[in-house]
């Protein structure tokens, strides 16, 4: 891992084992971008790969030289109007109503380690010899901004995290209406644009286009991440797959409102900007103020799609996720929302408990309903005192019972919403984000906390304290159930509106900040509806994600896929739901629920005593096997076998770092007469190791011994009765589980 500084060439090369990324000081002072992609030797002047040409009707820099046009070089973080006519990377507008800006190279400084961000999640070092950091000062002499521009390359993988950040060092105001996180310009645009979309209960679908001219987008307007689109895409060759090609992924460390984005010129290069959505954004420097951009992570690979996804799983567990439960298996818990909703009351809660306690569940989680006036989704949400109604000895009492049948005890808060029939709206009706006069919509009945005021902030804190403090509470699962509207602050002047949606998310990032400093041993679970907030900033408080309020198996196989592409095994919340299935009214066997639900923290989401005697012994047969195989499972190195997005069948396949245990999942939709042959090709084993294979379905037998050249070149045969004439063990949403365990040599 090094970076190079050519003083002569004014060219810096950031690589290590896999990468190389390099960019110089250009001839009007701003950082030109050359190269980033396989590692390529270092020497003394890359200046061959700045391709400046005599273009038609362009607009040039200098008055002697109608070949530096802006237009049509690649730059490392352009700005607005000045003869460059693609999207920009910052935009300043100035007193005069200027909105042109001109940043300059002054200096550098190279140090190792990666520093923190001030009040942002982002990756992080425990050692300096995992990373190195380039900062590249950069200034616009007219109004005196500074930008800081911050290239971090780690010494494993082909990983470049960035961020920016502006000082305002001048005499006067100045206003940011776009500040991006990265900028990455490509010199061609053969590359097929992956996306991972959707909506509520069908969250991150895979979408695949092949770039063409003009651009292609996604983001969110919403306050969060959203449901919608995730703040992640890739640039794939068109002849890259999961095991070969090169590809590039775009990952941003935040959860508001974002844009990634690639414009493809009229001469065929790409520009990629990823970063907070600037429309609506504007954010006012004072003098001496500063602002500090969200982290973005960008990763090169030519090994393939698994092989981008695994450096992520590896960075993310690794390097973003933080505390006591980073390395930690998860316990397997049981939650009651699907098996109450909000019509309960103790003793209710207590038989659900002790059924799950006697099939070996770990965790017993009290979801929404539990406190104020919380009897329906009108009331109660701001009041996080507990309803002695329902529950005598309030939280306290409630997990002291739980906890003496053996089980450890989890709650549910949406700290960040209030309804209007509630002590806390009553109290300070100002406290929601809302315009002055005008009406105010709703979503589920419950309106947004301004998380922009401290004070809003502060009172929260104070009430999940004071629970948190007096009961043995051992997860936080937290939601937030809605996007978000008006967003207007009577709190902050007119000339700061445009703050709002990136302070709330401040707002939000400090009351997880202190929350998990002062329980550091809570297992935080973060929420927003199912997955409309899974992104890498959450990570960074909650190791965990629920991720969709679907819980079917086979809605799963979508979800839970698409998701891999980018975030751990470990970070997805999924558990065993009845059937029918509350989102779907599907009927998929109990073995199938299971099998989808243990590639990631597992647990179930029903009342097990509505279980048959045969039922509940084959959850108890479930807990069992994943407590014995959690830690191969949560923390292997994961491989997508097959794909939900183009087949009949998925195939998933987790294996440990010494190559000596491995479980592959195969999972196929619907069943079918007199089907082809089917095998499943296993990637990563042991060529030369001989695996013991037991496949699992409701009961585990014997399938055989083979080498692992075998079950990685030939296959593992899944061929069924769906291929002959026998009808036997036939079904629609069947799956199976292979495992495999290396014999001693």
């Amino acid at each position: 891992m090094h970076i190079v500084w050519r003083e002569e060439t004014k060219t810096f090369h950031l690589f290590n084992e896999q990468i190389s990324y390099i960019m110089k000081v250009l001839r009007n002072g701003q950082l030109g971008q050359l190269y980033f992609g396989k590692r390529v030797h270092d020497r003394e002047d890359f200046s061959y790969l700045l391709e400046i040409l005599s273009r038609p009707m362009a607009s040039c820099t200098f008055e002697d030289n109608r070949e530096f046009s802006l237009e049509h070089i690649k730059q490392e973080y352009p700005s607005y109007g000045t003869g460059d006519y693609r999207a920009p990377a910052v935009e300043v507008v100035q007193n005069n109503g200027s909105r042109i800006s001109n940043f300059v190279y002054k200096g550098h400084t190279i140090t190792e380690g990666k520093p923190a961000l001030e009040g942002l999640p982002a990756t992080y070092t425990e050692d300096d010899a995992e990373a190195q950091t380039l900062i590249v000062d950069m200034e616009d002499d007219v109004v005196g901004l500074k930008m800081k521009l911050s290239y971090t390359i780690f010494a494993r993988g082909g990983i470049i995290a960035r961020s920016v950040r502006f000082e305002n060092a001048g005499n006067e105001a100045l206003h940011l209406t776009a500040a991006m996180s990265l900028c990455l310009d490509l010199p061609d645009c053969n590359y097929d644009w992956m996306q991972f979309s959707g909506a509520w209960a069908r969250e991150r679908q895979l979408r695949v286009r092949h770039l063409e001219m003009g651009v292609q987008s996604v983001g969110s307007r919403r306050g969060h991440s959203s449901h919608e689109h995730n703040p992640f895409v890739i640039l794939k060759r068109p002849n890259a797959d999961e095991f070969q090609g090169e590809a590039i992924g775009f990952s941003f460390v935040y959860s508001g409102n974002f844009l990634a984005q690639a414009e493809v010129g009229a001469h065929n290069t790409t520009r990629v900007l990823i970063g907070i959505h600037p429309d609506g954004f504007d954010w006012k420097l004072g003098t001496g103020e500063s602002f500090q951009t969200p982290e973005a992570v960008m990763v090169y690979t030519d090994r393939g799609l698994n092989d981008l996804s695994q450096t992520f799983h590896q960075l993310y567990h690794k390097r973003l996720v933080r505390g006591y439960w980073r390395d930690r298996v998860r316990p397997i818990l049981i939650n009651n929302w699907e098996a109450t909703y909000m019509d309960f009351d103790e003793e209710k809660i207590l038989d659900i408990a002790q059924r799950a306690k006697d099939c070996g569940v770990e965790l017993f989680v009290l979801d929404d309903g539990w406190f104020g006036a919380r009897c329906s989704e009108h009331a109660g949400l701001g009041d996080w005192v507990a309803n002695t109604n329902r529950l005598p000895e309030g939280i306290t009492g409630l997990a002291r019972r739980i906890e003496d049948m053996g089980m450890k005890f989890g709650l549910w808060f949406e700290p960040e919403m209030v309804n209007k029939d509630s002590n806390l709206y009553r109290a300070h009706p100002d406290w929601i984000l809302h315009v002055p006069g005008r009406p105010s919509a709703h979503g589920r009945f419950q309106y947004v906390l301004d998380f922009s005021r401290k004070e809003v902030v502060d009172c929260i804190y104070n009430m999940m304290d004071k629970i948190l403090s007096e009961a043995k509470v051992s997860y936080v699962k937290w939601d937030m159930n809605r996007s978000i509207t008006e967003c207007f602050s009577p709190a902050l002047p007119a000339d700061r509106q445009g703050e709002v949606f990136h302070r709330y998310i401040l707002g939000v990032y400090d009351l997880y900040e202190r929350l998990t400093s002062k329980f550091p041993h809570i297992l935080f679970e973060s929420c927003a509806s199912g997955g409309a907030r899974f992104d890498p900033g959450m990570l960074y408080y909650a190791p965990q994600t629920w991720t969709s309020d679907d819980t079917d198996a086979i809605e799963r196989l979508k979800i839970q896929h698409g998701t891999s592409y980018c975030y751990p095994i470990s970070s997805m919340g999924s558990h065993v739901s009845t059937a029918p299935n509350h989102q779907t009214g599907r009927n998929a066997p109990l073995h199938t629920r299971a099998n989808a639900a243990y590639f990631g923290t597992f647990g179930y989401e029903l009342d097990l005593n509505t279980l048959s005697e045969e039922e509940q012994e084959q959850v108890k047969d479930q807990i069992r096997f994943m407590k014995e195989y959690r830690h191969l499972l949560q923390f292997g190195t994961f491989y997508r076998l097959e794909s939900p997005f183009e087949g009949n069948v998925t195939g998933w396949m987790v294996i440990s770092g010494d190559k000596k245990e491995a479980i592959a999942g195969w999972f196929r939709v619907l069943s079918g007469a007199n089907q082809p042959c089917s095998r499943l090709y296993l990637k990563g084993l042991d060529p030369d190791a001989a695996y013991h294979v037991t496949v699992r379905r409701e009961t585990e037998r014997e399938f055989g011994q083979f080498y692992g050249d075998e079950l990685m070149h030939a296959g593992l045969i899944t061929s069924d009765a769906s291929s002959s004439s026998g009808a036997e063990g036939l079904c629609d949403f069947e799956s199976r589980l292979f495992i495999l365990k290396a014999e001693n040599k």
